[in-house]
């Protein structure tokens, strides 16, 4: 499956049955406390990450959240 993430496309191995956006996150190495997620234009809240579902073509924005003072 082809997802652009930040920009860049990148190739990901799911199959499409399950290929959640919590599964995906996992597999590019992001911690799910340290995110926002934003697919296709839309801000994702995090407790609905295991039921969405990425498709080819989706356009993932991932943003970290650096915490200091």
């Amino acid at each position: 499956m082809k997802i652009r993430v930040n920009g860049e496309e990148k190739k990901i191995e799911l199959d499409q049955e399950n290929a959640l956006l919590s599964t995906a996150l996992q597999n590019m190495g992001y911690k799910p406390n340290t995110i926002v997620v934003e697919l296709n234009n839309l801000i994702i809240n995090s407790m609905k990450w295991q039921k969405v579902k990425l498709k080819d073509g989706d356009n993932l924005e991932i943003v970290s959240i650096v915490g200091g003072g």
